[in-house]
């Protein structure tokens, strides 16, 4: 077992680690929409979290020694159900292999996030 860290993605804000690559498989942590530059959120529209959310998991991926094209699944959570078009519209752009996905709304996300995401990858 392993622990990806990263500093191209934000620390975590919780006790847990940004992945854990196990047995040719990585699970990450939820990514919102934290600027890793900045340690916050500065994105303010569902496109542009979900962008930061998928440019967050590319560094885990990318640290991790996998890319998009190796994630099989990804659970995603949304504050708000009515922006399941806006946010498909930018995750499509990334997991272009379409992944087995969940997609829930949720009461609340960290930090005030409009979304997150995780995923799991094979090598």
């Amino acid at each position: 077992m392993r622990i990806i860290n990263t500093e191209n993605a934000p620390a975590a804000i919780g006790p847990y680690s940004q992945a854990i690559k196990v047995n040719g498989l990585l699970y990450t942590s939820g990514q919102i929409a934290i600027d890793p530059a900045v340690g916050k959120i500065v994105a303010k529209t569902i496109e542009e979290q979900a962008e930061q959310c998928c440019k967050n998991l590319a560094a885990i991926l990318d640290e991790a020694g996998y890319d998009f094209s190796e994630v099989f699944k990804t659970t995603c959570f949304l504050a708000d159900i009515s922006d399941f078009k806006a946010f498909n519209e930018v995750y499509a752009k990334y997991f272009v292999s379409k992944p087995a996905r969940s997609c829930v709304a949720v009461k609340d996300l960290p930090a005030g996030a409009l979304c997150e995401i995780e995923l799991i990858a094979a090598k």
